[in-house]
């Protein structure tokens, strides 16, 4: 697998700070550009690491303060002052103990600890300018090739990722080749400001986060329905392609997890309770405990492939630093599947799965893209299992017709695997799904059997697969991509009643009423405000349909139809909106549809 960006720094891993690509080079020449900036001004700041990272980049420094956005400012101007000046970058190589000198000379006790770690006889420094920094390039022939760019915003980040560490004074930026390119980016940061599920959830009263309970939703009424929506809908599909929903424990004895293995590896990431001297954990995970449901009784060759579901709540102890509204959270509920089959099967299952994975999506306008990930160099199971698992796979992807990326090496040691990634409308790229083929975890861990045609015991292949990853990964996903709009079937509030003035508040009662009686999700807005300050407030609530109703449509039975879109689609017949809604929702429709047809 692949080193990160942070890690070629701290580790010299690689044979660059980055990837060589020209995006990628100047972004991290920008990188150097601006840790120059920061040194000018504020001489006294230290220099820990600055790598070039998807759409941008960062530099981390010590600094008694945070950068205020002011100081971001001042920073960007120096900036232009170095790359107007076109200081080339110029390579120089010195013995690691030489270095360690340098820095420690300079006050640089981040770049000490680097070069202090390292097995390395010789490394190399970057000047531009008065600036030097460790480095192994490569970059840009001088500081007047980076023309477009733009300081982003400043936080905390502690040294090395750990809590145990000094925190230090993140700056992150974006650069781009050419001027049209920053300007759509930095666009589409703007939206994305705009659509933050946070700010939306907060807003639209959807979640709610509090203190008592860090990286756990509270849940509000219009969050709730979401996710009934949610389950509604992955339950129709499983129940129609022969899931068998199952539920396991939440509290599980950690004598599970030193079968499975995870003890060993994951019981720092595991909440642990104490009950009559007996160790126990919240489960991080699902996958173990489905294996008990499979083991209850004997099973034969004819009975596989069992796909059991599983709405699995789950928690796992994740740093508070990485905690991030509902994409990353401690306590999440995973629309999980764990499928025992015959190797034989294993092909038509993975095929299956992928038409499904798709077929989901669709409904949501997200596009996926696959990634196959193959055999890494330590393994568990034969070199024969593993190609032939590779092969299930692969011939799977192209089954579907499905173009992927191929990622040699970066399979879990237990199986191959297939991993989904969404793209919003934003472009914004999502790891969501995988599809996990596991040849020995869970089968040989857990001794699991089925009695083949021939009477003897053989091991099941297992596959796990999740396709919305976690409920509140996925809304907290969808919120953005819809910036709240959700389609009709999703709303909280699928329509909302207008009366013009009280006198109407009769009849708009009856519309109500009408709309609950057909199980669609209407509310009554008959406060003594302006119809226009009504309007607009549903408007900002993002309910997909507004009915105003005066004199002329009491009279006509019919209704004022308005969607949040904006326009005024007119006159309806109640039925015909009522009719319209019904199949709107019915269908799961991305579109608006009432009244138009």
């Amino acid at each position: 697998m692949a080193a990160s960006e942070e890690e070629r720094h701290l580790t010299l891993t690689g044979d660059f700070d980055c990837d060589p690509s020209p995006l990628s080079t100047l972004r991290h020449s920008t990188s150097h550009v601006m840790a120059q900036a920061v040194k000018r001004l504020y001489p006294e700041v230290k220099l820990a690491i600055g790598p070039a990272i998807e759409d941008g980049f960062y530099y981390d420094f010590d600094r008694s303060t945070p950068f205020t956005t002011e100081d971001l400012a001042r920073i960007e101007a120096t900036m232009r002052e170095i790359t107007r000046a076109d200081y080339r970058f110029e390579r120089r190589e010195m013995d690691r103990s030489e270095a360690i000198g340098f820095f420690r000379d300079h006050q640089e006790p981040f770049k000490v600890e680097i070069l202090e770690g390292l097995d390395a006889p010789r490394v190399s420094l970057y000047q531009q300018g008065e600036f030097v920094d460790l480095c192994r390039g490569p970059h840009v022939a001088s500081t007047g090739h980076v023309k477009h760019f733009k300081l982003l915003t400043s936080s905390g980040a502690y040294w090395r990722g750990s809590e145990k560490n000094p925190m230090l004074q993140r700056i992150y930026g974006t650069a781009w080749l050419t001027a049209d390119e920053l300007d759509k980016y930095l666009w589409r940061v703007e939206e994305a400001k705009k659509r933050d599920h946070r700010k939306l959830g907060r807003e639209l009263d959807l979640f709610d986060f509090h203190d008592v309970a860090p990286g756990a939703p509270f849940w509000l009424p219009n969050g709730m329905v979401l996710i009934r929506e949610l389950e509604k809908f992955a339950r129709e599909a499983l129940d129609a392609t022969g899931y068998q929903e199952i539920a396991t424990p939440l509290l599980i004895h950690k004598r599970l997890w030193e079968q499975s293995g995870h003890w060993e590896h994951y019981q720092d990431n595991m909440f642990k309770v104490e009950v009559e001297e007996e160790l126990f954990t919240l489960k991080p995970m699902n996958c173990p405990p489905s294996t008990y449901v499979y083991r209850r009784s004997l099973r034969s060759y004819r009975d596989l492939p069992l796909r059991f579901s599983e709405m699995g709540r789950c928690h796992r102890n994740e740093r508070s630093g990485t905690l991030t509204g509902l994409v990353r959270v401690r306590q999440f509920t995973q629309d999980d599947a764990h499928i025992y089959c015959r190797p034989d099967q294993l092909q038509d299952e993975i095929t299956a799965l992928l038409g499904l994975v798709r077929e989901w999506y669709k409904v949501f306008t997200l596009e996926p893209s696959f990634k196959l990930s193959t055999r890494p160099e330590k393994y568990l199971g034969t070199r024969e299992q593993w190609d032939d698992a590779e092969r299930a796979l692969s011939e799977a992807l192209r089954a579907n017709g499905i173009a992927y990326e191929l990622n040699a090496g970066d399979g879990a040691f237990y199986g191959p695997k297939i991993d989904v990634d969404v793209h919003d409308v934003l472009g914004r790229q999502w790891q969501i799904a995988t599809i996990q083929a596991d040849l020995t975890m869970l089968p040989e861990r857990f001794q699991l059997e089925y009695i083949d045609a021939d009477g003897q015991p053989k091991r099941p292949v297992a596959i796990h697969r999740a396709i919305f990853g976690s409920y509140e990964r996925f809304i907290g996903i969808l919120t953005e991509h819809y910036a709240g709009a959700f389609p009709t079937w999703l709303a909280p509030v699928q329509a909302r009643v207008l009366p013009i003035s009280e006198k109407h508040a009769e009849y708009a009662r009856s519309v109500w009423e009408r709309l609950r009686g057909a199980r669609i999700r209407a509310d009554l807005d008959d406060r003594n405000e302006k119809l226009g300050y009504r309007i607009r407030d549903a408007q900002v609530r993002k309910v997909p349909y507004m009915l105003v109703v005066g004199e002329r449509e009491r009279a006509a039975g019919t209704v004022s139809l308005r969607p949040r879109t904006g326009e005024d689609v007119g006159t309806v017949l109640l039925d015909r909106v009522v009719g319209d809604l019904t199949r709107e929702i019915a269908v799961r429709a991305p579109d608006l549809t009432v009244g138009r047809s």
